[in-house]
């Protein structure tokens, strides 16, 4: 009797242990497939960062290009881009921080996937090389600041908004009536600044004349061909063929590794978290306020 309780003892000892052991497998291997951890063996490697959205932060970004540009075991990092664009500030963000990594000694190939275009393109025009697909669509080139106005709605259901303000253009972007020329003029030349930026990093980092931007700079969207055809982009070729490019570049040779971070999986609970949120009102409304854009719409 007491030798099979004590075969019973070490056997839920032993099935405790493997159970802890196997917590902390799957615990390591979820972090890895999340930060860009590897368990193949040391050396160097190709990282791999994927813009996929509309642009409105830059945070996640700019994480990720500082922490493989300072890992010396990573000589390049491929930007997939697949984005129409975004807000002006977190575009340039991004930007200047794929241009310091570049200067910091690591190679920053883009691969253009259905769209890098406006401040998708911005960004692109930072890295040493440019991939897209035949058929992609880049450019776009320019700046957009645009806002509802209700004022004929409110009228016609006897709404109005009252504004008390320190300046004739302290409200600009007020939905309730139209814009004034004194604030069509304030914001034109803010969009003529902020243009002249864009193309300046355009001609900058493609190396070609800043009139020659400008004869492309009006908001034109382009094919990937004809990309290649005007110099916006280096080269024709996929996400395979960046790898490959990147690769070469490091003599890394066929098969480099690759490491990346995945976005967290959604889970049931966040299921049930967004949904209690939406009952009770309390999801985060979207930004609505004016705001200078590099943006294909």
């Amino acid at each position: 009797m007491i030798r099979t309780r004590n075969i019973l003892v070490g056997l839920f000892i032993t099935g405790v242990v493997a159970l802890f052991f196997f917590m902390i497998w799957v615990s390591i291997w979820g972090l890895s497939k999340h930060r860009g951890l590897s368990f193949m063996p040391a050396g160097d490697k190709i990282a791999v960062i994927e813009i996929n959205e509309v642009i409105e932060s830059s945070d996640y970004f700019v994480r990720q290009l500082k922490k493989y540009g300072d890992d010396s075991s990573i000589p390049a990092i491929v930007l997939r881009i697949n984005s129409p664009g975004g807000a002006v500030a977190p575009v340039q963000e991004i930007y200047n921080q794929v241009l310091k990594v570049r200067e910091e000694g690591t190679y920053i190939i883009v691969s253009i996937s259905s769209i890098a275009a406006s401040g998708g393109y911005y960004i692109a025009s930072a890295a040493d090389t440019i991939l897209a697909n035949p058929g992609s669509l880049t450019g776009s080139i320019g700046v957009i600041f645009s806002y509802f106005t209700f004022e004929a709605l409110m009228d016609k259901i006897g709404v109005n908004l009252e504004i008390v303000k320190s300046g004739d253009l302290k409200d600009v972007g007020n939905i309730s009536r139209e814009m004034t020329q004194k604030e069509r003029e304030m914001l034109q030349a803010a969009i003529d600044d902020t243009y002249n930026q864009f193309v300046m990093a355009v001609s900058e980092g493609r190396n070609l004349e800043i009139d020659r931007i400008e004869e492309l700079a009006d908001g034109s969207i382009f094919t990937g061909n004809q990309a290649l055809e005007f110099g916006l982009v280096d080269k024709l070729g996929g996400f395979e063929d960046a790898i490959a490019l990147a690769s070469e570049m490091t003599g890394l040779g066929d098969d480099p590794q690759i490491v990346r971070e995945y976005p967290r999986r959604r889970g049931l609970l966040d299921y049930f978290l967004e949904k209690a949120a939406l009952l009770l009102n309390l999801s985060v409304p979207e930004q609505t306020w004016p705001k200078l854009e590099y943006i294909y719409k």
